[in-house]
């Protein structure tokens, strides 16, 4: 669908004198410019009313804004909004409905108007569709989005770049199945997207919500940043407050029954958890580790962490000394695979991490009992609290947490003092004095 509103502001379309004649009342009344009194900080723009075909009453229907709110004179805004005006008035007289499907009239005007962008337009080839010399108010949302993509590909991680793809897939989806008459990018406006954020978080939840929220108004920025819409209108759009939630740390009975229960059924998936207990490592930086990542004369290795930075951290001789000769293998084999120590393992990052985690669940928490509160991730906030409490026995706490900060790699103090926070990590002393 090509809607009534992006043709009037195309640079395209051919100036023609025509006339309509109506037998009855009118179908539209005629548009008017909102100057705000000439007042250029507010919005300007031209308006009017069109009959409504199941009502047969006139309807006031969208502001059309184009670009005349860049310009920062009235002369500019006045000479771009009659232009509009004009192209307003020829298109309702060729019979173009705000209320209807205008794909037809639209053909038929742009072949008439040019027949080589016509023809350009309608070639279907095996390749993917590209943008004519035709202005961005008529590129598809799915256009819209496939090429936001493409420009987010080299920019933003494997597993980001994925999610921003699936959001995509599922937002277009329910365009498709609930907003019909959207076809193109500049249909899509705040209100569509509150109603689609609402859909997500009464089918899902509110935290799923404002990560539906945050990819959006990511591709969006992208899109206006390249000029494929005049604003990020989702970055207004409210973040819902959420409970968070964080996996419970293990009691130092049940981190040594684990421990000694791998030992014994999965030594693999034992050294693993190493990585995350005494190297401080999170699953997925553990995954993407090569044997040409460690350093076995200095015991270092190199990890790319959560802030997408390289990251060269101590390999601690407790750590070290459960490594298995693996110096002499190929750089370029995988430090963790299904079975071994070293190899090679051609699947995607995030399938390695979910090949982890489902095994931990099988071997251990379906063992042992662990409910949903439990996973992988325990271990770290484990080993963190241990290695702080045992810290602020020798140490002042502002001491511990400057020893400790070098040791998780946390970048500021304000980070891991959050952090140890949420873990509980921080317990005051015996205050029962207090009361006598």
């Amino acid at each position: 669908m090509y809607n009534i509103f992006e043709l009037i502001t195309l640079d395209v379309l051919n100036e023609h004198d025509l006339e309509h004649n109506l037998e009855h009342k009118p179908l539209f009344s005629t548009p008017k410019i909102f100057d705000a009194n000439g007042d250029l900080s507010k919005r300007w723009y031209v308006y009017f009313s069109y009959r409504h075909p199941e009502t047969g009453k006139l309807k006031r229907v969208k502001n059309i804004y184009g670009k005349a709110n860049r310009y920062k004179t009235k002369e500019e805004r006045y000479t771009l909004l009659n232009l509009y005006k004009k192209r307003l008035i020829k298109l309702l007289q060729e019979g173009f409905n705000p209320f209807s499907n205008n794909i037809e009239l639209y053909k038929k005007r742009l072949k008439n108007s040019n027949p080589d962008v016509s023809e350009n337009t309608n070639r279907k080839t095996k390749k993917k569709k590209t943008v004519t010399s035709i202005d961005n108010s008529i590129i598809t949302y799915s256009e819209a989005f496939e090429k936001a993509l493409k420009l987010k590909y080299n920019i933003v991680a494997e597993k980001t770049f994925a999610d921003y793809k699936n959001r995509l897939s599922n937002f277009k989806e329910w365009l498709s199945e609930n907003k019909k008459s959207i076809a193109t990018i500049n249909q899509i406006d705040r209100k569509i997207v509150v109603e689609y954020l609402n859909n997500v978080q009464f089918n899902t939840s509110a935290r799923n919500r404002n990560n539906n929220r945050a990819v959006l108004s990511s591709i969006f920025q992208t899109l206006k940043d390249n000029d494929i819409v005049d604003d990020n209108f989702i970055s207004s759009i409210n973040i819902i407050k959420t409970k968070p939630t964080r996996n419970k740390s293990y009691t130092e009975k049940e981190q040594k029954e684990i421990f000694e229960h791998l030992q014994q059924k999965d030594k693999v998936l034992l050294l693993f958890i190493k990585f995350i207990s005494y190297g401080f490592l999170r699953p997925i930086e553990i995954c993407r580790l090569t044997i040409g990542d460690i350093n076995f004369n200095q015991k270092t290795l190199t990890v790319k962490a959560k802030n997408k930075t390289l990251k060269t951290k101590l390999i601690p001789d407790i750590l070290f000394k459960e490594l298995p000769d693996i110096s002499k293998l190929d750089k370029n084999q995988l430090l963790f695979t299904p079975n071994k120590i070293g190899g090679y393992w051609d699947i995607k990052l995030t399938n390695r991490r979910d090949y982890f985690s489902k095994k931990y669940k099988e071997k251990v928490k379906d063992y042992f009992g662990f409910d949903n509160n439990y996973g992988l991730y325990s271990f770290r906030h484990t080993f963190i609290t241990k290695l702080y409490r045992k810290l602020v026995k020798s140490m002042t706490p502002n001491e511990a947490k400057s020893k400790l900060m070098q040791i998780t790699g946390h970048i500021t103090m304000d980070a891991l003092e959050k952090y140890l926070r949420n873990i509980d990590a921080e317990l005051p002393a015996d205050y029962s004095e207090l009361f006598d």
